[in-house]
């Protein structure tokens, strides 16, 4: 891939409830790449896609989605058809990552990775209370922390899914896990370093995530060399049976009483500025922002296309 010749697209903003979020990781992504070189062109994605696409000239998208239509796996699709590579994991990947309960379901099988309890339902089905106490409410589908409640009694748990239910037809009741929360981002198969993430709140929710003072990293973790171990290898695994190319991104509990650490979900488009989790693990590795940008691009992809009998 030669500077010259390539026009990056930059695809963010989007159709989710994460626009703004995916902003403030395509403007850091575009900027990045501009200064090493590249010619940018920043696409704020709607319905109009593919003709923003081809009105600009676009020969590679370095895709900085989040959520909906652009992580799981739609935009991947589209840009599939198109014949345009992309950064980051294909559609299939995308699609499972995206829905937390078909991660789960996929991974459940593989003997590394220790997952928590959990039931999914849809509106108007019965509310499970066999999990015990708290649990975690979540939307099946979404990301940002949004739509997420922690649960101490049966009391509190309708309203706690019928505010999930309005992000997503299907919600995820999941058995609460009290530890420390970690996450570890996986490069091209590789584990960065753990991340440990401690919200003044005691919960790592949307304003806990996006607003400036309110959550310390620590950078590497202090937890057990075992928990750290252990996180790495899983998040790897993980990685590996999804499907996932490029970066990822997976998260977990470390439980108080020092068992092996619980994995929640892999995101295979973390947030991408300076400051984000992922390109803070890079960092602590000697892997700048802007060579971590630019390492995605390089390694942009796309099918092969399938041969025709008689063309």
């Amino acid at each position: 891939m030669e500077r010259a010749s390539e026009r990056v697209g930059v695809l963010m903003g989007g159709l989710s409830a994460e626009h703004a979020v995916s902003l403030k990781s395509g403007h850091a992504v575009a900027g990045a790449l501009r200064d090493r070189g590249w010619k940018v062109a920043e696409i704020v994605v709607g319905r109009d896609l593919p003709a923003r696409l081809v009105q600009a000239g676009v020969t590679v998208a370095w895709i900085a989605l989040h959520g909906r239509f652009g992580e799981d796996g739609c935009v991947q699709g589209l840009l599939e058809v198109m014949g345009i590579p992309y950064t980051g994991s294909g559609v299939r990947a995308s699609a499972v990552a995206m829905d937390k309960a078909a991660t789960k379901r996929a991974l459940a099988k593989v003997p590394t990775v220790r997952l928590a309890p959990d039931r999914v339902i849809a509106a108007g089905e019965p509310l499970p209370t066999d999990l015990g106490w708290p649990v975690v409410v979540k939307p099946v589908v979404g990301g940002s922390t949004l739509g997420i409640r922690i649960v101490r009694d049966e009391a509190e748990l309708a309203s706690a899914v019928e505010y999930a239910l309005a992000l997503d037809p299907r919600v995820l009741v999941e058995g609460f896990v009290k530890g420390d929360e970690i996450t570890v981002a996986v490069l091209e198969g590789e584990a960065l370093p753990v991340v440990r993430i401690v919200p003044e709140s005691g919960f790592f929710d949307f304003e806990a995530k996006y607003t400036k003072g309110r959550t310390r990293y620590e950078v590497p973790a202090s937890i057990a060399d075992d928990a750290r171990d252990r996180a790495q290898a899983t998040a790897v695994a993980a990685f590996d049976e999804i499907g996932c190319t490029g970066l990822a991104r997976a998260d977990f509990m470390v439980p108080e009483d020092a068992s092996p650490p619980v994995f929640l979900e892999i995101n295979t488009i973390p947030g991408m500025t300076a400051t984000s989790l992922s390109p803070m693990a890079a960092g602590a590795v000697g892997i700048d922002f802007g060579t971590l940008c630019e390492r995605l691009l390089l390694g942009a992809h796309r099918m092969q296309r399938e041969s025709i009998p008689g063309e």
